[in-house]
């Protein structure tokens, strides 16, 4: 097979023969648009504001060129002429003027690209600047991205130059970033810190037992902790008539002592372990000792409340969320254990960041808002809880001293009490000791090489600061920030034509990984050789294999399927209170998606997976909420579905349903309109100014096919309509979080459905009109519901694929594929068909093309 470089060199070579100098149409052209086209698009008619008896033909001009491969995708899809039209073209007719027209505009964008490039000079994204730094200081802890402006988006992605502008605000940004960054990586002592061994006590945390008496605030039983010891009450340790705890004076006993809760951690019980904080930011390993446990039931008629005095075994496991939190409320999730009825010890890895505390979440049971809450997990005899012995703590868990960070900025220099009581470096030849650090910062922090002019730059805003009687230490960090908020770190430099092998490597990095490239990388480009077919594919394998791949998948499911807005609504406490305040389901539901992705990868799994699949990835609460047969525990794990499951792939996944919907109404325009542009990558154009949006009636008297049908009786919606509406009316039989129905909800009049919602408020909800799955494609193609949609879809896997690689391509170079490269994509799908188009492979193929190694 030939290099890929040799076709860009053909192409090239057309390019410089072919473009048309800004005049007519390709002959034979102009006969198909006078007899199909001028009708409507004439001076006196000029349907949709075009005229194209007096467009000219300049495909040279970006702007003029884009309306012509309008008007050639229009006809290839059977659009133009319209289908009311008496004389259609011949097929023969349509290809041979979409055969003109092709040449010409495929040669003006390889002019184009052949000049300035695919894409756009561009400085690195709030993403990639945090995992840059995290990879270059060693510190991946580090939380950088919430001190950075937030990005812009181009083509719904955060890569693209025509959006990543840079600012004297942003960058004054950036140069905090930098410092915060800095000094995190500086240690705060002379030594290494002991790794220490230290368990924690719920008894002696007082998050546990501050909440164990009523108060004027609170005189619900639901609302407060409970003593257990093993599976026993303690009501005179609850009464304060006998200590909290027997402390370290009895080992045995203290070691069956445990603080329980029948409520999930929420105003105003917040459980946390507030007698540790991370001394300092790092790695750690925290163990924690927890059990179900079975509350009995209160006094009748509130047999709902639970007797805090009556405590057995519990009767199955219960999942617990941990998160780390710092003032104030920063709370960042850090994995999940299930708590079984017998007391198990439960260990997961983190890193925190300096003083951090550990919060617990016993996440199934209910958050009670007021009033009158009935918890809807309270059986006749009991409801459940999770009782909480302790938690511990190793670390900090540190491989080298001192950190590879701080000997990357001060090599082997030591540290002292600076007169502040903090740490600095200290130095005997300051003047020396600043050129040879900074010089060797720059060779590894910069990408492209280093620049004598950038060193004496930087050395001088270091021997300033020097001069001005600035410490040894803040001098160097402000060489050091100028270094990381310069162009050369900051942007990416890239050359029209083909990349060279070091910008190579960053491009390979910041796709596969989201960051800067690693040594191997690095190596491999000083050698010349990256640019070799067989090392690019290992290098893509070895990149894939490695856990920072998750970064990719993160950031691009983040973008191509907006999961970064999963938490942006809440749904509404009324229609939706089974799904309010449930924090596991949002956080069950965008693991699916992202293990699903990850999954597909690995295993190098079909294209068609994106519509359907036979299986996907859950655990207790997503399989519960799909009306799944039962899958035990909290852990996320690939599950083979039904034969018969309106689940698989990701259209279906209540990640995607949640962030299509507001939280209160969902709408098939939207959902529809997603649909087409995120998996079939036919996006819609937007809406004609002035018509309004169709509002769901949440009253419930009118559906939302009923108020559509309406809406596409004017003939400006119509067109557009009958394409976004089809997919949208499937994804009806979902609600707002992805659960399926068969009837929509309303508030008002109406027989209130039996139940309580996770917030303990009775339904105020009942269901109305019936939910219509149907719908028919512009084709004329009918389908009943959403698995019959899905096979109709799936009969063009290579128009799935050629969206999934469009996608790719745009988050990998930061450029959109323009008319000029679709050959360039049909290649790389020709070269993965025999595989069914399987994602690792077409990843693998796209970093091979020459889309990603040409400018």
């Amino acid at each position: 097979m030939r290099h890929p470089r040799h076709l860009s060199a053909c192409l090239l070579a057309l390019a410089a023969v072919a473009v048309l100098p800004a005049a007519d149409l390709p002959a034979g052209a102009h006969s198909f648009l006078e007899h199909q086209c001028f009708d409507c698009h004439d001076a006196d008619s000029k349907k949709g504001g075009l005229d194209l008896t007096a467009t000219p033909f300049s495909p040279d001009d970006a702007r003029n060129a884009a309306l012509w491969v309008a008007v050639h995708d229009r006809v290839r899809d059977g659009e133009m002429p319209p289908k009311k039209k008496k004389e259609r073209p011949e097929p023969a007719a349509q290809q041979a003027f979409l055969a003109t027209l092709t040449p010409p505009l495929v040669a003006a964008d390889l002019a184009r690209e052949a000049r300035d490039g695919r894409a756009i000079w561009r400085r690195l994204n709030r993403y990639e600047y945090e995992n840059t730094l995290r990879d270059l200081l060693q510190a991946p802890w580090l939380q950088v991205k919430t001190i950075l402006p937030e990005d812009g988006e181009a083509h719904r992605f955060n890569k693209s130059g025509e959006a990543l502008d840079v600012s004297h605000v942003q960058m004054a940004q950036y140069l905090a970033a930098a410092d915060y960054a800095l000094h995190q990586v500086l240690a705060g002592q002379a030594g290494k810190p002991d790794a220490t061994t230290k368990r924690y006590y719920a008894r002696e945390q007082g998050s546990f037992t501050g909440h164990m008496k009523f108060s004027e605030f609170n005189r619900s039983p639901e609302r407060a902790t409970f003593p257990v010891l093993g599976t026993a009450a303690q009501p005179d340790v609850r009464a304060a008539k006998a200590p909290i705890t027997v402390g370290a004076a009895n080992p045995t006993v203290r070691e069956q002592e445990a603080m329980g809760v029948v409520a999930s951690s929420y105003e105003p019980i917040e459980l946390h372990f507030d007698r540790f904080q991370a001394p300092v930011a790092g790695h750690y390993k925290l163990r924690f000792s927890a059990y179900a446990v079975w509350v009995g039931p209160g006094k009748e008629p509130k047999w709902w409340e639970a007797d805090l005095d009556r405590v057995t075994p519990g009767r199955r496991a219960e999942p617990v969320t941990v998160s780390s939190e710092s003032k104030p409320r920063q709370v960042r999730w850090q994995g999940t254990f299930d708590a079984a009825p017998q007391p198990v010890t439960r260990e997961l890895d983190v890193w925190l960041l300096k003083g951090e505390n550990i919060r617990v979440d016993a996440a199934r049971l209910f958050r009670s808002r007021p009033p009158n809450w009935h918890n809807p997990l309270a059986e006749k005899d009991g409801q459940p809880g999770v009782a909480f012995k302790w938690m511990e703590v190793d670390g900090p868990l540190i491989d080298q001293w001192p950190s590879a960070g701080q000997r990357l900025l001060f090599g082997d220099l030591p540290l002292r009490k600076a007169e502040d009581g903090g740490m600095e470096v200290a130095s005997d030849h300051p003047e020396a000791d600043a050129e040879r650090l900074l010089r060797a910062f720059m060779a590894r922090a910069l990408r492209q090489g280093v620049v004598e002019a950038d060193v004496q730059r930087f050395l001088g805003v270091i021997r300033g600061a020097l001069k001005a009687g600035t410490s040894f230490t803040e001098a160097m960090f402000a060489g050091y920030s100028g270094v990381l908020c310069s162009p050369a770190f900051v942007c990416l430099a890239e050359q029209p034509g083909q990349l060279d092998d070091a910008a190579l490597a960053a491009r390979l990095g910041y796709f596969l990984w989201n960051s800067e490239p690693d040594g191997a990388l690095r190596a491999l480009a000083d050698t010349g050789g990256l640019h070799r077919p067989e090392v690019l594919r290992a290098q893509v394998d070895r990149l894939l294999d490695d856990p920072r791949a998750r970064r990719f998948s993160d950031a691009f499911l983040d973008y191509w399927l907006d999961l970064r807005k999963l938490g942006a609504t809440s749904p509404d406490a009324e229609l939706y209170p089974d799904y309010y305040l449930d924090d596991l389901l949002e956080e069950s539901a965008g693991l699916e998606t992202r293990l699903f992705f990850a999954e597909l990868l690995k295993s190098d799994l079909p294209a068609r997976s994106v519509v359907a699949s036979d299986w996907t990835m859950l655990n207790e609460r997503l399989a519960a909420h799909y009306g799944l047969p039962a899958v035990e525990g909290v852990a996320m794990r690939k599950v083979t579905l039904p034969a018969d499951s309106v689940r698989g792939g990701l259209m279906t996944q209540a990640s995607v349903l949640k962030v299509t919907a507001n939280g209160t109404t969902t709408s098939p325009v939207v959902r529809g309109a997603w649909i087409m542009e995120r998996i079939l990558g036919k996006p819609p154009r937007p809406p004609p100014p002035g018509v309004a949006a169709v509002e769901p009636d949440t009253r419930g008297a009118t559906t939302i096919r009923e108020q559509l049908a309406r809406h596409r009786t004017q003939e400006s919606c119509a067109a557009c309509h009958a394409k976004i509406d089809p997919a949208g009316f499937a994804l009806e039989s979902f609600d707002v979080c992805g659960g399926f129905r068969a009837k929509y909800r309303a508030m008002g009049a109406g027989a209130k459905l039996p139940g309580f919602g996770k917030n303990g408020q009775p339904f105020a909800f009942h269901l109305a009109q019936p939910v219509d799955p149907s719908g028919e494609l512009p084709d004329g193609r009918t389908f009943s519901d959403v698995r019959a949609l899905k096979a109709l879809l799936l009969a063009d896997e290579r128009g799935i694929a050629r969206n999934l690689v469009q996608q790719l391509v745009l988050y990998a170079t930061g450029a959109v594929v323009r008319f000029g490269d679709r050959p360039r994509v049909e290649a790389i799908l020709d070269r993965t068909a025999a595989g069914h188009w399987g994602v690792r492979s077409l990843v693998r193929e796209i970093v091979l093309s020459d889309l990603f190694q040409h400018k």
